[in-house]
Formats: structure tokens, sequence, C-alpha cells
């Protein structure tokens, strides 16, 4: 493509944005509001996004980083990211009426890593140490894990029993970003026990597969998310890993003209807790600054539902 040339196209990747278990936690605060009325409490981000929360802010929604600092039976939702056991006794102590809006994959995680310690196998855990989400598995057994996200933290790791150790991952992180430390967990303990690949989060998997299909038509990447977004920044760095500039966007008004140098194809994903609003609120930045045309790419289809918890569904009301 010549540099003479307008920018003429934007690739829009699919799938994008939102997955099935942010969907169903972004319902979860819906139907509580409606139900019950503000205020409503969610520990933690509901979802790693400033807009989606910024929105249920001012709908009377407040978040909390701490159960004491919510009142005594009030509406409460745990985050999808999932919580510790203490958590939940805590919410029991307390009197809170609570509704778990934790993702189905990441309570299969929570469940495996159990699974794993009653097999009395000591735990790794393949992810970011501080993500709410590793927090919580971490709280889910009673023993010590190990967090980890390198092969030289593989190699570092000194363990009780090589024989007898067992490893889960992270639901934010696909195949391809573990699969070099499993690699490593693999190579140095042969016996290590873990989840089959199938039991990755399908949604990261298939919005990285989007981005690594469109990298060789494209010359720049728009990653719609909010910088606390564990799954978006691994879409802005999978598209660097594959020669593409790429920038992690909040909103259209983060986009700076200056990367649409001319003759360049846009590439715009969105991480899973990016509403599709904040992506054609960029599409149409992009058509101010003379992008004409915007193809979607086609991508692995979704079509997952998780149901509701029961103290949403009709005739039922959460109790403390």
């Amino acid at each position: 493509m010549s540099d003479s040339q307008p920018a003429a196209e934007a690739l829009l990747a699919s799938p994008r944005g939102f997955c099935a278990g942010v969907d169903r936690a972004i319902e979860i605060v819906d139907r509580a509001l409606e139900l019950y009325g503000p205020p409503v409490y969610v520990l933690h981000e509901i979802v790693h996004n400033r807009h989606v929360l910024e929105d249920f802010r001012a709908r009377g929604v407040k978040f909390v980083e701490e159960l004491d600092e919510i009142p005594s039976g009030a509406v409460t939702v745990f985050s999808a990211h999932g919580v510790a056991e203490a958590v939940v006794a805590a919410g029991v102590e307390r009197n809170l009426r609570v509704i778990d809006a934790t993702c189905p994959l990441v309570t299969k995680v929570h469940l495996q890593a159990q699974r794993y310690e009653k097999e009395t196998r000591e735990l790794i855990l393949v992810g970011h140490l501080g993500h709410p989400e590793i927090e919580g598995t971490r709280g889910r057994v009673q023993a010590d894990v190990h967090v980890l996200s390198t092969p030289e933290e593989v190699r570092a790791l000194e363990v009780r029993d090589p024989h007898n150790l067992a490893y889960v991952t992270q639901t934010t992180l696909s195949v391809d970003d573990t699969r070099d430390v499993i690699a490593a967990l693999r190579e140095r303990f042969p016996d290590i026990q873990g989840p089959n690949l199938e039991d990755i989060c399908y949604a990261t998997q298939n919005r990285q597969n989007a981005v690594k299909a469109m990298t060789d038509e494209i010359d720049l990447l728009l990653v719609v998310g909010s910088p606390n977004s564990s799954n978006s920044n691994r879409l802005r760095e999978l598209g660097e890993r594959r020669g593409v500039p790429a920038y992690l966007i909040d909103s259209a008004q983060d986009f700076d003209p200056a990367w649409l140098a001319a003759g360049k194809r846009v590439g715009v994903t969105a991480g899973a807790s990016a509403p599709e609003a904040l992506v054609q609120a960029v599409i149409a930045r992009l058509a101010e600054l003379g992008v004409g045309n915007v193809r979607e790419m086609k991508g692995e289809p979704e079509n997952v539902v998780f149901h509701l918890p029961r103290e949403l569904k009709a005739g039922n009301t959460v109790k403390p």
C-alpha cells in the first residue's frame, strides 16, 4: 500500500468485547438494582471497565474493597473474578444479602484447585500475583500455593515433592499465554497434573485467535479496554509480538490521530469487559479521520450463556 494513500479500511475482530461471564455479571447487578433498589454494594469492580463502573455508580451501585465498608444486611454482589472462602464466611457473619456473580469458569478453577488439594498435591497457580481472580483462587484452598507467570519462575521454584504437584491457570490467560510456563512445568516436573486445554476460558482464547487472524492484514491495532483489564492487555501484547504497533485505549477520546499514518489499515478489537458501544465510538472516530470502509472479520461463533443465580429468578429473594 502506497504511503500517499489515505487510511482506507478498519478491520473489526470477531469475536470481541463482552463474554458470557461479563454479560452475566452485568445482568446480575442490573437485576439486583431492579429487584432491591439502590444502594447495591459490589465487592471489588464487577468487571474491569471504567465506563461500566461509572454507569453503575450513577445508578446507585457502590463499589468497595473491603466487606467492613458495607452496612450489615445490605444487598452485596461478589464480582465476576471470584472471592476467597474467608470473604464468603465474613459476609455470612455480617448478615449480608449476598449474590455471587463469580464467572462459572472461575468457579470451575476453584473446584479444580480444591480437588488437587484433596489429593494432597502441592498447588501452583499460573497467573499474575495480585490479580483478583488469583487472590480468590488462593483463598479457596487451605494450603499455601505458588503463583508464577514465567518459565524463569518455574526454574527457580522450590517444592516439597516434585512427584506430587498440580497446577491451575487464571482464566484471563489463554493457551498461548500459558504455553511456555506449562511447558517449563512439565519439563521440570513430568508427573505434574493440570487441567485439559479445553478448560481454558473459551472467550480469552477466541479473542486472541481473532487478533492473530487479522495481524497479517493490518498496520495498527487498537484494543478497546481499561488499563487494569488483564485480557485487554494480553491482546495488545499479542499484536506487538506479531509485529504490529498496538495501543490499549479506554475510549475513542484516547485515540491519537498521529497513530493513523497515511496508508495504514487499522484493526480494532475489545477486551472481554469492554462494551460494544465503545468499539462503535472508536469506529466513528476513525471515520472522522478518513477511514471510510469497515470490514468485520469472520471468527469463532460464541453461543455460551450462563444462568443467573437463583436469588435473581422469579419468586426468589436474596436472604441474609
